[in-house]
């Protein structure tokens, strides 16, 4: 199967013992008996052992962490675009101020699927070294939706594919496994994750699950998620896999080596009409309440923008066209019209 219509259609590839799931809609999460729990006191702010970026610099101090990484939207947009079937919820935003140059419901809370697991990736990142080793439980081993259907149950697999799978793959079933091996439990997970989102300053932001396959009470805005873009890319551990393309790992089990690639469409394809662009990330999500889901972030010279796209008809062209005008690309073709 060619690999990039694998990142079109936002499906894993894997050796040819791998087994795939790709079913993305309502299940129920239930947690069965886990591992003992991590202490869900621990304090979100401490320096983390792999690469912790919300953590560097921010001297308990909460305002401090939400100034960092906030975004505010403008009484009037910077940017004009005028799209075709749009979003029911959009952003345009610069990455490095945080700056808004177009919107759209950007406040409106909606589902958002897998890109739930921006909020996974930066706890685990934070809290862990991909050296780690992390027990696959009958619980995880058997989460729906997208996943690696390779994981061996009541054995110890290394961290770090998990995490790569977790942020190229949106593999549920790792999702899982690294909530359990962070805090003992999904439902504690899910409670450090709700922490971490009053942390950052999320306003619109509750989530109920570290994978994104239920839509019940887990559910984010443009704007928030415009903030969490932000801090995952200052997380070094994170910025690494969501800009990496591809990637293979030894892996226990049938499998014996676990084979990655990345299913953002953008990573893989570019920009369109951007062509010096370099996408650096970030992560997609689709379920059917959620619809398509996009993040995507890139940079063009000295500048870095990223578009945030919920239940959007028709990202492949809206993220392009928005990034075109973010970059000024529209207007220089106007300005070169006779």
């Amino acid at each position: 199967m060619n690999r990039a219509a694998l990142a079109g259609l936002a499906a894993l590839s894997l050796s040819a013992a791998a087994v795939v799931g790709v079913i993305l809609w309502n299940a129920g999460e239930g947690d069965p008996a886990s591992p003992k729990p991590r202490a869900a006191g621990t304090e979100l702010r401490k320096q983390s052992r792999a690469s912790g970026a919300l953590a560097n610099g921010v001297p308990g101090d909460d305002a401090a962490v939400e100034d960092r990484f906030a975004t505010e939207p403008p009484a009037q947009a910077a940017v004009e675009v005028e799209l075709r079937d749009p979003p029911r919820a959009g952003l345009l935003f610069d990455l490095g101020s945080g700056a808004v140059l177009w919107k759209r419901a950007a406040g409106r809370p909606l589902p958002i699927a897998s890109l739930t697991k921006m909020m996974t990736a930066l706890l685990i990142s934070q809290r862990h070294r991909l050296k780690e080793r992390v027990l696959i439980t009958r619980r995880a081993a058997d989460t729906n939706g997208s996943k690696l259907g390779v994981l061996p149950v009541g054995k110890r697999v290394p961290l770090k594919p998990l995490f790569y799978a977790l942020i190229m793959a949106s593999a549920n079933d790792a999702a899982v496994a690294l909530a359990q091996h962070d805090a003992g439990s999904v439902p504690r997970f899910v409670e450090l994750m709700n922490r971490q989102a009053k942390l950052i300053g999320l306003r619109c932001t509750h989530f109920s699950t570290p994978s994104g396959l239920k839509n019940r009470r887990n559910h984010s805005c443009a704007l928030d998620l415009a903030a969490l873009a932000r801090a995952d890319l200052a997380d070094p551990a994170v910025a690494r896999v969501a800009g990496t393309e591809e990637a293979s790992f030894p892996f226990p089990g049938k499998v014996g080596r676990l084979d990655l690639y990345s299913n953002h469409y953008f990573l893989s394809r570019g920009i369109a009409g951007v062509p010096g662009a370099e996408v650096t990330g970030l992560k997609t999500g689709y379920t059917i309440a959620a619809g398509r889901c996009y993040v995507t972030t890139a940079r063009l010279g000295q500048r870095a923008l990223g578009v945030v796209l919920l239940d959007s008809p028709d990202p492949i062209m809206q993220v392009p066209q928005l990034l075109r005008a973010g970059f000024g690309i529209e207007k220089r073709k106007r300005a070169n019209k006779p």
